[in-house]
Parts: C-alpha cells; sequence; structure tokens
C-alpha cells in the first residue's frame, strides 16, 4: 500500500469487516437464543444435578448460541431468579469457556477455506424464511451466519490487501517487543483485556490477532498473550451487567472473573513450555520461516488447550472457588439503590431474550404472593397487641408494606410492559396476561390489608375494646384468609414450601376446588358473624360502635377471600 488513500480505505474496511463480524455474531446468538428460549431455560436449570452435568450445559449452550458472554449473563440471570445456586452457576460457566472455544475454530476457518460460496446462499434461503412468520428466527439465524462468514471472508482479503508482513514499519514495532521477556507477554496480556472490554467481543479480538499472526507481522507469543487478556475481558459484561444485581448474582459474574484470572496465572508460570506444545500439536515450527498459514490454527488449539485444561484443573474446586467469592462479596454488599428496590428476581439489564424476562417476571410474582401473605400476618398481630408502641410500629411497617405494593405492582407491570414489546410466543403471551391481572389482584390484597389495619387503628383511637368472643371470632376468620392465602400460592405459584400434605398433592381443577372451598367457607363465616353482630348489638352485648368496627373487618375478610380467588383463576382461566 503506498497512499495514505490507500491505508484509511484499508482501515475502514476493517473496522467494517469487524462491525460486520460483531453483528453476525450477535444476530446469531439473538436468533437461536429467541428460537430455544423456554428449552434453554429449562436446559441450564435442570440439567445441573452436578458440576460435570452443569459444565457439559454451559459447553453445548454456547456452542449453540456462539457467544459465552450470552450464555454467562444467562447464567447470571437465573442465579437473580432463584433457579441455579453459585456451584451451579460456576459449572456452567466453566462449560461456558469451553464452548466458547468453538468461535475461535470458526474464524480460524476463514483464514483457510474460501467461504464466499456459503455467504450468498445463506443470504437466499435467510431471505425467504423471514418472510414466513413461523421461520423468521431461523432465517435471522442464517443472515447471521452469512454476516459471519462475509466478515471472515472481507477480513482475509483486508489481511491480504494491507500487505502488513512487507510493511518496516509496522514490521519493526511488533518486532522491538522481546518475545521472551514476561514484560512483552504481561504487556499484550492487558492490551487484549482492554479491548476485549471496549469492545465487548472477544470474538472480533481473536479475529484482529488472527489476521495480525496470519500476515507473519504478530510473534505468535504474542498473538497468544492477546488470546489469554480476550478470556479474561471477556468476563466484563456479566460482571457490568450484574453490578446492580443481587448479592448472589454479582457472585456469580466474579465467579466467572476468578475462574480466567486462575487459568491465566497458572498458564504464565508455564507459558513458554505450553505454548511450545501446542505449536508442535499444530505443527508447527517457531524457528522456521514461513508456515503462518497454521497460525490460527495454533491460536484456535492454545485457546480451546488453555479453556479446556483450566476446566480440568479447577472443577474439582468448586466449593472453593465458591467461598472465595462469598468472601469477595460478603452477604448485605452493595444494597440495592432505592430505584426498583421493591424487586427481588427482576433484573432488566441482564435480559437476553423475553422468555428469560418473564421467567424473571413469574418469580417476582411469586415473591409478591408471600409478601402479602406476610403483610396479613402482621395484621393478625395487629388483633392480639395490647402495648400501644408495638401497635404503634406494627402499623407503621403495615403502612409502609402497603405503599410498596403499590410501587412492585407499577415496577413489574413496566417490565411485563417493556417485555411484551419483543417477539413473543403464543404461550409466553398467556403468561403476561396471566401475571398482569394477578399482580393487580395482588396489590388489591395488599390493599386490604392495609384496610383492616386502619380499621383495628380506629378502633384503638376511638377507645373500643372488643370482648373474648369477638376477638376468638376475628381470630377463626383470620385464620381462614391466612389458609386461603397459602392455598392461594400453592396453586397459582406452585409455592408448597409451607403447606401440609393434603395441599402438597394438589394440582389444577383439584386445587382450584379447594381454593372455593376454603372462599365459601370464608363467605359463612362472613354471614354468620354478621348475623351473630346484629343480635348481640340488639341483646346489648356490646355497643353499636364497636359492632361497626366488627363487621367492617369481618367485611374485608370476605373481600380478601375474592381476591385469592381471582388470583388463582388468572392461572386457571389464562394458559
Amino acid at each position: 500500500m503506498e497512499t495514505t488513500q490507500d491505508w484509511i480505505m484499508a482501515a475502514l474496511k476493517l473496522l467494517g469487516a469487524l462491525g460486520l463480524l460483531i453483528y453476525g455474531m450477535h444476530m446469531m446468538s439473538e436468533a437461536l437464543q429467541k428460537m430455544a428460549g423456554p428449552q434453554l431455560r429449562h436446559i441450564i436449570s435442570r440439567m445441573t444435578s452436578n458440576r460435570f452435568t452443569g459444565m457439559l450445559t454451559g459447553t453445548a449452550v454456547t456452542c449453540a448460541v456462539q457467544s459465552s458472554s450470552a450464555t454467562t449473563v444467562m447464567t447470571v440471570s437465573f442465579v437473580s431468579a432463584g433457579l441455579l445456586t453459585l456451584s451451579q452457576a460456576i459449572s456452567v460457566i466453566m462449560g461456558a469457556n469451553i464452548g466458547t472455544t468453538l468461535t475461535a475454530w470458526i474464524l480460524s476457518l476463514g483464514y483457510n477455506v474460501d467461504l464466499t460460496a456459503v455467504v450468498f446462499p445463506c443470504f437466499l434461503v435467510g431471505y425467504v424464511l423471514i418472510g414466513r412468520k413461523r421461520f423468521r428466527y431461523a432465517g435471522d439465524f442464517l443472515f447471521g451466519i452469512a454476516f459471519l462468514f462475509m466478515s471472515l471472508v472481507l477480513l482475509s482479503a483486508t489481511g491480504r490487501e494491507m500487505d502488513l508482513e512487507h510493511n518496516r514499519a509496522v514490521m519493526d514495532f511488533f518486532g522491538s517487543f522481546d518475545t521472551g521477556s514476561y514484560l512483552a507477554i504481561l504487556q499484550f496480556l492487558g492490551l487484549g483485556t482492554l479491548i476485549t472490554c471496549v469492545l465487548q467481543s472477544s470474538a472480533a479480538v481473536m479475529a484482529i490477532t488472527i489476521l495480525l499472526c496470519s500476515t507473519g507481522v504478530l510473534p505468535i507469543h504474542l498473538g497468544i498473550a492477546l488470546v489469554m487478556g480476550e478470556n479474561i475481558g471477556t468476563t466484563a459484561t456479566a460482571n457490568l451487567a450484574a453490578l446492580s444485581a443481587g448479592v448472589e448474582a454479582r457472585r456469580a459474574a466474579l465467579a466467572h472473573l476468578v475462574f480466567n484470572v486462575i487459568g491465566v496465572l497458572w498458564v504464565l508460570a508455564v507459558f513458554y513450555p505450553f505454548t511450545s506444545l501446542v505449536c508442535g500439536v499444530a505443527g508447527y515450527d517457531m524457528n522456521a520461516a514461513g508456515q503462518t498459514e497454521k497460525l490460527p490454527v495454533v491460536l484456535a488449539l492454545f485457546h480451546t488447550g488453555f479453556n479446556v485444561t483450566n476446566t480440568a484443573l479447577l472443577i474439582g474446586f468448586i466449593p472453593q472457588l465458591e467461598r472465595l467469592v462469598r468472601w469477595l462479596i460478603p452477604d448485605g454488599a452493595g444494597r440495592k439503590k432505592k430505584s426498583g428496590a421493591h424487586l427481588k428476581y427482576i433484573q432488566s439489564h441482564l435480559v437476553q431474550v423475553p422468555e428469560i424476562a418473564v421467567l424473571q417476571a413469574q418469580r417476582e410474582t411469586e415473591y409478591f404472593g408471600l409478601r402479602v401473605q406476610w403483610m396479613f400476618s402482621m395484621v393478625g398481630q395487629l388483633l392480639e397487641t395490647s402495648d400501644s408502641k408495638a401497635f404503634a410500629e406494627l402499623y407503621s411497617d403495615i403502612e409502609k408494606e402497603e405503599d410498596a405494593t403499590d410501587k412492585t405492582e407499577l415496577e413489574i407491570a413496566e417490565y411485563l410492559q417493556m417485555v411484551s414489546e419483543g417477539h413473543l410466543s403464543y404461550s409466553t403471551k398467556m403468561k403476561v396476561r396471566r401475571m398482569m391481572r394477578q399482580i393487580s389482584e395482588l396489590e388489591s390484597i395488599g390493599d386490604v390489608c392495609y384496610s383492616l389495619a386502619r380499621t383495628m387503628a380506629r378502633k384503638r383511637a376511638t377507645g373500643n375494646v372488643f370482648g373474648e368472643r369477638q376477638v376468638a371470632q376475628l381470630r377463626d376468620l383470620m385464620a381462614l384468609c391466612d389458609s386461603a392465602l397459602t392455598q392461594m400460592r400453592a396453586v397459582a405459584f406452585g409455592r408448597r414450601g409451607d403447606v401440609d400434605e393434603a395441599a402438597e398433592a394438589q394440582s389444577g381443577s383439584e386445587g382450584l376446588a379447594e381454593t372455593y372451598r376454603i372462599k365459601n367457607e370464608i363467605n359463612l363465616k362472613y354471614n354468620q358473624l354478621k348475623a351473630d353482630n346484629v343480635a348481640a348489638v340488639n341483646n346489648g352485648e356490646y355497643d353499636y360502635s364497636s359492632g361497626t368496627i366488627f363487621v367492617d373487618l369481618v367485611r374485608d375478610c370476605k373481600r380478601l377471600g375474592g381476591y385469592v380467588v381471582n388470583v388463582v383463576e388468572a392461572r386457571e382461566a389464562i394458559k
């Protein structure tokens, strides 16, 4: 290349090819995740019974979606939603590191095989499939492959066009680094880490490394150092996404960084023997001239050897890795900020595909159900509390919780609205509709709890005192309401941890029938207590004011039973 204009055009071609590579990889990953969103969720959440199946799951999923960052962020999302334990997540992340090595082999293929013949058929078939709604994501996937292969063709052509091996300034620059010095190795390791963090794509940095090595400009030792840096830099995506997530999610993301850093440290300790071994396996003689066509294979082989060996060495130390990240991020570290503090499982910045977002919303809705039952239990404590200070503290807690339920409903609804803007399957749309109705009814239960608390506060303020029979009647009715809430959580959300064995076995219509039975019992109790109250007031057993407050309380309990049925019916009616 002779003129400045030629260099500018070559640089633009190179940057454009890298942009096309990143976009193609992203398009492939996103299309596959959308095609298999629920299946990926089930695979990752269920096939992690032990560290080895977890590792294999991470490998398979990453090979499928062609993105270790996507797998890692999904895994962090599942930890945040409580579907995976930290140790399970670490095993999946180890597998993701192995799965991502397939990308390096694909990139090396582009420098040894002419992929032009594959590009245009992929575009043609992809265009046809995109036009058919049923196969839209398959078309997107083929477009992603086409963009990926086209970028490799462009990178290879641009590398030849730049003719870097005959550029004295470039050769002198890279030649000025002593490949036998650990200082140079550390410099390029840091450079690889920095570039990967900035580009948020280890594939792009790998492509640059292969380009430089295949032209003979970059010595293989420095290229391998860049690859090691990529392994550290690629952990930035999950760690950035988990910054404002829960403690367990941040621990899972940190585990990915710790795992890769440990791998880099032991490789540095045996860097030159390990590099020689890889070159020997690839049939590359570092002392011989030429053979640059083998360097892409050497880099891909090193990437695979590094990650496979690192996983083999550390998979037996998952408990120790877990303890280390728990020590680095202790419980209670970095509490959530006030914004969004009412949500436990939803992390919008961790969302990769709508199905995963819906999963997080499901867990949040389940937690919402637990909170309103806890709120009702505080109302029960108010009934039993005689101490004024304790009563005031309890009432204040209920008041705060009522405000939190209002905000929780709004935040979940806004999140579901955002999710609905994506392309959802019919079943996923039904889940969103169901949760929209459920959160509305759960918020109404929170309103009832607050109404009960206000009525009890009014009773105390006016000096009304219930008799032992009234307290016993209210206690029985509220126990029925608590049973209804427990049954609601069991049927609507499948949370049966605090349900007796009879309720444990219930499902489907049987569970709904039991919910109706409890609701009918609440209604009968309401009618009985209302009639008994009228008779008691007429007989002068207690005054009219106390009777009015008593009826207000039992009426609110009846309302609560109705909202409970609505929550359960939402699950049964929308499937």
